[in-house]
């Protein structure tokens, strides 16, 4: 006669939590309290006569029990995930959920899109623009954009889009204000702060682009403030002052001369736009025609990264399939990394 089995529910919550390491995010993965989770957990003990966690006040760790059991219900359960998504992905309407935060979603992606679904007419494509964790498991993403340095444990990942800081500016408003051709004239404009760079996603801020600019007597106490890209670059073409922010949301206003780069001067930094999916998934059809429209279009921008390489993905026993807005960096306010000055003329026009 068969041995019993545990509950299934059981079994999954183990497996959530252990791949967490956390109850309250498997408990959020699973769309149950923690209490709720715990007590299956506890359930599975007793049906087990093993304890399964190592608990402390801050902290949960697997114990030897715990260890032997996760390997095979991981894989299991990732089967399980797998098969059911091939079944779903059988129908006549494939469906790509795509996460991505708002600035890149605005500015970038959805002027592009059209093109996308035009050359992939069998797709219906889904975008959530959050800067919240996406969670692949929990919340139905097949892929996500992120501003991250990378790597990202138990991903797939590949950068596809550099990211530079430099000023930005309507042409009206030079027009009211006189030129802009050196860093010092900025005394003169009223200046937009984008607080998403430094606070968010530690890129450099108006602080560092002047600091490398020689020009730190700039008053940046006044000005306009906003919490995201889109809103500010929104600002900066309605004449509102002079923004610091990422070439590649503003690419197409300049090329359309809604905008202008005026100054020489960018900084690039460490981070890059990443693509990035569960590892295994990239091959998925979907996924993958996905990934060769995304470089293709950061490709014919002149802005793709160079070192467009698939990035390893993490050997970790337990690498969390998530990805927040912020990357890989362990809070919302890590430190910008140092940044690389670029100097790529005075010209107006973006790259065709």
């Amino acid at each position: 006669m068969p041995k019993l089995l545990p509950p299934l529910n059981a079994l999954r919550a183990f497996e959530a939590t252990a791949r967490h390491l956390s109850f309250s995010r498997a408990a959020e993965e699973l769309n149950v309290t923690p209490a709720a989770l715990s007590h299956q957990v506890a359930g599975l003990e007793a049906f087990l006569g093993e304890r399964l966690f190592n608990r402390s006040a801050r902290t949960i760790s697997l114990t030897p029990a715990g260890d032997l059991l996760y390997p095979g219900l991981n894989a299991a359960f990732a089967q399980i995930r797998q098969s059911v998504e091939r079944v779903m992905e059988t129908g006549d309407g494939q469906i790509l959920v795509v996460s991505a935060p708002p600035g890149l979603t605005a500015k970038w992606l959805v002027p592009r899109l059209h093109r996308f679904l035009a050359a992939h007419p069998e797709l219906d494509v889904r975008v959530s623009a959050s800067l919240m964790l996406a969670s692949f498991a929990g919340d139905g993403v097949d892929v996500a954009i992120r501003n991250a340095t990378g790597p990202f444990p138990g991903l797939w990942s590949r950068k596809f889009l550099e990211i530079e800081t430099l000023p930005i500016v309507s042409p009206r408003l030079i027009e009211q204000y006189g030129p802009l051709e050196t860093p010092d004239d900025l005394a003169r404009f009223p200046i937009i702060h984008d607080a998403s760079l430094g606070r968010m996603f530690g890129l450099p801020t108006w602080m560092d682009w002047l600091k490398a600019a020689g020009a730190e007597h700039v008053d940046l106490s006044r000005g306009l403030h906003f919490s995201s890209a889109d809103h500010a670059i929104e600002a900066a073409l309605e004449g509102a002052g002079v923004l610091l922010g990422v070439r590649s949301l503003a690419i197409d206003d300049v090329r359309v001369g809604r905008l202008v780069f005026p100054l020489s001067l960018s900084l690039r930094s460490e981070r890059s736009f990443h693509i990035v999916c569960p590892a295994g998934h990239e091959n998925r059809p979907k996924i993958a025609a996905f990934c060769a429209w995304i470089l293709d279009e950061a490709a014919k921008l002149g802005l793709a990264c160079t070192d467009d390489s698939p990035q390893p993905v993490s050997e970790g026993k337990r690498g969390r399939r998530s990805v927040s807005a912020a990357g890989n960096d362990p809070s919302p306010n890590a430190p910008a990394p140092a940044a690389r000055p670029q100097r790529r003329g005075r010209a107006r026009q973006a790259p065709t």
